[in-house]
């Protein structure tokens, strides 16, 4: 007769098993696909007269010594750098206004959780048009400079169209860390504060002293979360400015599709994948490693 413990290994067992033949078909699958096809010179339109062949290494050569590539990386990587901590203060902000006794909380909750509800595309749509030489921000530039300052063409200067993806980017992106945060800062004790203000805590202390201490381990899931988001930025480079001007806001993922799709390279774009997955695999074990949570350190 089966005992109560394995009872609970077949029930668990049964209850995986769909969640993990879908991880298997769509995730492990493909990648293991990648690997593959990327020591060979695969082409999206085969030619019957030129066939498949194995060519090593080469596609990872071509591709560490291709300026296109590196600049692209490095794009991906200042972005995810800056986006990163900018969405991260700017959720943690919001929930703290939220979760205060403010009377008008509710209708923060509903305004700050507004920009994830659109969709990356909608939302790169309108912010295009904010962009524009008439858009609004080039009008709320000459009004605060009494038109001194002329207008600026921001998605089509070098230097100006990566901050300006990154601005568009943390605003659609923070209500997920908002919501985190929240969650984070209603499981604090609340004695603590009453601890802190019996000892003669300004807010600010408090701030430091009892509220980003008892965030970390919301640290450390918003941080390793937040920084995989935005290594797959995607959508609003490809709408806005297709990786220009000069490749300045190009991103790996938008290289690997034009590798891929537009070119027709399916070797490269594979190669290209397994080093962007090596390396965003790396950061993410190694933040892991560095930001370890309570229990872990415990």
């Amino acid at each position: 007769m089966p005992t109560l413990r394995n009872r609970d290994t077949t029930a668990a067992a049964a209850i995986m098993t769909p969640a993990l033949l879908l991880i298997a078909c769509f995730i492990i699958l493909p990648f293991v696909l990648a690997v593959a096809l990327s020591f060979t010179d695969q082409r999206l339109v085969p030619n019957l007269n030129a066939p498949t062949g194995f060519v090593g290494l080469r596609n990872y050569l071509r591709l560490l010594g291709q300026p296109e590539f590196l600049q692209a990386f490095g794009n991906t990587f200042l972005f995810a750098l800056i986006v990163t901590p900018l969405q991260s203060a700017m959720g943690l902000g919001a929930a703290i206004l939220i979760n205060s006794r403010l009377p008008a909380r509710n209708v923060f909750r509903g305004i700050f959780f507004l920009p994830t509800v659109i969709t990356m595309v909608v939302v790169s749509v309108i912010w295009f048009a904010l962009y524009r030489i008439d858009g609004v921000f080039n009008q709320l530039l000459s009004l605060l400079t009494a038109g001194a300052a002329g207008p600026v063409d921001w998605l089509h200067q070098p230097w100006l169209a990566l901050p300006a993806i990154i601005l568009l980017s943390a605003w659609q992106g923070f209500p997920f860390q908002m919501v985190v945060y929240l969650a984070g800062l209603q499981q604090i004790n609340p004695e603590l504060y009453e601890a802190a203000r019996v000892d003669g805590a300004k807010p600010w202390d408090e701030f430091w002293g009892v509220t980003m201490p008892g965030l970390r381990n919301t640290h450390i899931f918003v941080l390793v979360t937040t920084t995989i988001l935005a290594f797959k930025l995607f959508t609003q480079v490809n709408m806005m400015t297709q990786g220009g001007p000069n490749g300045a806001t190009q991103t790996v993922v938008r290289y690997i599709y034009e590798q891929g799709f537009s070119r027709g390279s399916v070797g490269i774009g594979a190669a290209a994948s397994v080093i962007f997955f090596l390396v965003v695999l790396a950061i993410s074990i190694a933040q892991r490693f560095v930001f370890r949570s309570d229990e872990e350190v415990r």
